[in-house]
Parts: structure tokens; sequence; C-alpha cells
């Protein structure tokens, strides 16, 4: 069972819609679509409800409400287990991590969104013997694209600073011709897009730029 529906699944890739789906979750039905509105979002998957890593993630996410909210995005956690599991363990959440989650929790029992999105992992199942998700984060962009993939094992618990850095440069690189180089934080210096020339770059970029190589040209962060 657990090889047919991981065979079965729908693996996505960068620049794909992200597919619609309605949903139960501890806060009653969603339809993504209709949540995120004109949001940005950001989907993520966990294996289990009370486990360890899995209880300092969604804490972690909760106490970055400020953060999601500031970047206009929306935030929505996934695991296999059921909405009432979902209830009693959000309390468990609170009182560790000192952290109250308001945002939904998809109770995807069926593995109907997992199979989706691709994110069920046939090397961790269940006492059934069903897959858990792995895992995954997707950002979506407000046209409902997926700007981000990014799956981990169940061992390793997300870097959400990481996350919320990189949501930092796709809104940015979705809106000006420039691109961020490695370990690029908002505010840092940005690079200028090889398809813009250097004619272009002097009007879109009035702060100018710093001309390294003819493909390597450097300026400020253009929100700044």
């Amino acid at each position: 069972m657990a090889a047919e529906l991981t065979s079965a699944q729908r693996y996505l890739r960068i620049g794909d819609q992200a597919p619609d789906f309605t949903a139960e979750t501890q806060l009653g039905t969603l339809s993504l679509y209709e949540y995120l509105g004109d949001s940005w979002g950001i989907l993520f998957s966990h294996p289990r409800d009370f486990t360890p890593v899995c209880t300092t993630e969604l804490g972690t996410v909760a106490k970055l409400k400020d953060e999601w909210a500031r970047r206009n995005t929306k935030v929505i956690a996934l695991s296999v287990d059921g909405a009432e599991e979902h209830h009693r363990w959000l309390a468990d959440i609170k009182e560790v991590q000192g952290a109250e989650v308001t945002y939904p929790v998809i109770a995807d029992k069926d593995r109907k969104v997992a199979l989706l999105y691709g994110m069920l992992d046939q090397t961790h199942l269940a006492a059934s013997g069903l897959p858990l998700t792995v895992r995954s984060v997707f950002v979506i962009a407000p046209d409902r694209s997926i700007k981000l993939i990014i799956t981990y094992p169940a061992s390793t618990g997300r870097n959400f600073a990481e996350i919320l850095r990189v949501l930092d440069s796709l809104q940015l690189t979705a809106y000006h011709k420039v691109a961020t180089p490695a370990d690029w934080k908002s505010g840092d210096d940005t690079v200028v897009l090889p398809s813009v020339s250097d004619e272009d770059a002097t009007k879109l970029f009035p702060k100018g730029f710093t001309k390294v190589k003819p493909y390597l040209r450097i300026t400020p962060d253009p929100t700044k």
C-alpha cells in the first residue's frame, strides 16, 4: 500500500500552478485559493502530531506570526492526523513552546493533499503501513505559481529563519530586475539580472551599480 500511494503521487516543480484543494483543518474547512486570496502562501507538512521535532516547528511558526503578516504571507501546516488530534496537540504546543497556533493545520487523513503535492515518504511509515508526510515546504505566489520547494527528512527540523530569508528574496526578485547573491539578507546588495543592459540598469537603479564583471553587477537593495 505504501509503495502504491507514493508511486501514485504527483511531483510538482517550481513554476507549476499550485493545485487547489478543499480540506478539513482544526479551524474548519479550508479552500486553498480562497484562503490565500491575494497573499503569498507557505504550505508545510510534518510527519505526525505529538512528536518532538514537529512540536518545535509548529511553535516556531506560531512565534513568527508578525513576520508572516509583514510579508503578506499566510501559512498552512499539514499532517495525516485528524482534526481532533490537531486540537489536542496544539494545546501541548502552546504549553511547551509558549505560542498559540492560530493558523490552519490540515487534517489530511486520506492523504489527498499529500498526493497532490508529492509529500509522502515511503521510507517513513505509520503503524498502519501507510506512508507519513515528509517535511516539505511550498512557497506559493499570489498568482498561484510555486516559487520554492524544499524537502527535509523527518529527523531534521527546518530553519524558519532561512525560509523567511528566501521569502524576502522571492518577493524582492518578483518585483525588481535583480537576483540575490549567496548568503543575502534583506537590505544587502543585490545583483542586476544579466538580461538587463547597462543602459537600462542606469535607469532602473538610481543608486547606481558596480560592474565587477560584464555579467556581475552589484546594486543596492532597490527597496531600501
